[in-house]
């Protein structure tokens, strides 16, 4: 993806804020985000992959390297409890 994402560890994530409003414009790209977080959640459950999640909070573009470990209708969990909301996140890899 774009090299204007800034990379954080998963243990800050509980620190940032999230506004309401989806990162993604159409119906298209929305769907296609969730292809990703269902691969990414396949791939954390089956081999414990690591991916990459693209997503803004309310200050910045940032890039977490983590696992999956479940997708709700509004969040994406990660280890330890941590989530992102579904709409902040622009793609996983």
């Amino acid at each position: 993806m774009k090299p204007n994402f800034e990379t954080i560890s998963k243990e800050v994530i509980h620190l940032l804020s999230f506004p309401q409003a989806d990162v993604l414009a159409t119906r298209e790209e929305v769907q296609q985000r969730q292809l990703e977080l269902d691969r990414a959640l396949a791939l954390g459950n089956l081999e414990h992959s690591k991916i990459r999640i693209y997503f803004e909070d309310n200050e910045s573009k940032k890039v977490v390297e983590t696992t999956v470990w479940a997708v709700t209708d509004q969040r994406v969990i990660l280890k330890q409890g941590h989530s992102i909301p579904i709409n902040r996140i622009y793609k996983s890899a």
